[in-house]
């Protein structure tokens, strides 16, 4: 088995916030009245938050790039990022929210607030990175559309970061607003300066806006600066990469699954991981999958340590 040896180190910037969990909910109650729930969760939340938390528990060398606000909950999600949240800027405001009620057919609705991410900035992230990248450095850019200033910045930090050296990735999530011909058009300003898209599968039909999944991924490769491909993540059907030559897939395996809340986020932890180790996209593939397997099939959520991921490797 390959030894745990990590020259690189994968930075994760956007949106850390609150995630209260509650559930389960089959229909919303009427105006005016309570409903009692058997289960809720406070944890550390948003798709960077998910994200850095599956690296810390996998002991990868990773940082968290964000920022925070200054009311209660401020001191409480800052303390789930020990390794990181002493460089994270600190804004006057409250912190954001997210509210995600279950349901039993496994989906789940989202309320949130604003909150501090929404003050993130270009200059925030630079601050927190390195002037130059170390060699096989990753930074991913996720919870794109909620991170409202630093995604109005998108051009000019992924610019900035190619400059540094970093090979860049990008998980956008679904636009509140969806997606408009006027959010297309802003997202393929950029697309050139992104080396790694990692969606799913209906953000990536909507963002490609093709009738199917082969050709919206393709249409988006076209696009991308030719370093990486466009990775497509389909749930129990496993996950997809298209490059400019080829295409690969991975299949999952059936699991119970328990939890689905930042099962996306738990794969970008694992293939993002295989590539700071340099190994080939098929693993990587594996990898993100064994990830989010684990995750979305564990209570209290667990994730592969690195004798699991090498197991992962060779079946």
């Amino acid at each position: 088995m390959m030894e745990h040896k990590l020259t690189a180190t994968l930075y994760v910037v956007g949106n850390i916030n609150v995630d209260l969990i509650m559930g389960t909910l089959d229909s919303w109650p009427q105006r005016g009245t309570e409903v009692m729930l058997n289960h809720s969760e406070l944890r550390p939340g948003g798709s960077a938050g998910n994200c850095a938390l599956a690296l810390e528990a996998m002991q990868v060398r990773h940082r968290a790039v964000a920022n925070q606000g200054d009311d209660g909950l401020s001191a409480w999600l800052a303390s789930h990022f020990p390794h990181s949240a002493a460089h994270w800027t600190r804004y006057s405001c409250e912190t954001s929210l997210t509210v995600g009620v279950t349901h039993s057919d496994h989906e789940r609705s989202f309320l949130s607030n604003l909150g501090h991410i929404v003050k993130l900035s270009a200059q925030d992230v630079l601050a927190q990175l390195p002037a130059e990248a170390a060699d096989g450095d990753i930074v991913l850019l996720c919870g794109t559309f909620l991170c409202l200033r630093l995604y109005d910045e998108y051009p000019a930090l992924l610019s900035e970061l190619r400059q540094r050296g970093f090979i860049t990735a990008v998980d956008t999530g679904w636009p509140p607003q969806g997606w408009s011909d006027e959010v297309r058009q802003q997202v393929m300003q950029w697309l050139p300066l992104c080396d790694w898209l990692l969606l799913n599968e209906v953000e990536t039909l909507g963002l490609g806006a093709a009738n199917n999944l082969p050709a919206s991924a393709q249409t988006l490769v076209q696009q991308l600066s030719g370093r990486g491909g466009c990775v497509v993540k389909c749930g129990p059907q496993g996950a997809h990469c298209w490059q400019a030559e080829r295409s690969i897939s991975q299949p999952a395996r059936p699991v119970t699954v328990v939890d689905t809340i930042g099962a996306g986020d738990s794969f970008n932890a694992g293939f993002l991981t295989a590539l700071v180790h340099q190994q080939d996209l098929a693993t990587a593939l594996q990898w993100g999958i064994a990830v989010a397997s684990l995750a979305i099939s564990t209570l209290p959520r667990r994730y592969p340590d690195w004798h699991q991921l090498q197991l992962s490797q060779e079946c």
